[in-house]
């Protein structure tokens, strides 16, 4: 049941994402995507993660990829398989910063760990 909740919680992140974000843009500009930013995502991350619908055991997965799909299928739905295949570049993109951002943040990760190692063995 927790595997539902987290796949319902993150489609209608998404949704909303997707839905509202534009219009409060595209009505009040730059205030209104940081109000949509504040009220979507601040709503959402307090349901899935506070309320407990988002499955933290296990696996760890972010509202961004439940928002990003969700994206990805509704323009899929709406426009066609076309515009799943014209987005594939940015998709191989987006895949590739993920890769070396998590190498990225594991080698730090490691260094400070043996910086913070090193200077424990020194106080000693």
């Amino acid at each position: 049941m927790k595997h539902l909740g987290t796949v319902l919680g993150a489609a209608i992140a998404g949704i909303f994402v997707m839905s509202v974000w534009g219009a409060f843009v595209q009505a009040y500009g730059i205030a209104g995507g940081w109000f949509a930013g504040l009220i979507i995502i601040g709503t959402m991350w307090y349901l899935n993660h506070y309320v407990g619908i988002h499955n933290n055991e296990g696996a760890w997965v972010d509202m961004a990829l439940g928002i990003g799909v969700t994206g990805f299928m509704r323009d899929v739905f709406i426009k066609g398989g076309q515009a799943g295949v014209e987005s594939l570049p940015t998709l191989i993109v987006v895949i590739l910063g993920g890769i070396v951002g998590g190498i990225t943040a594991a080698k730090l990760e490691k260094y400070l760990a043996e910086k913070n190692g090193e200077k424990e063995e020194v106080e000693e």
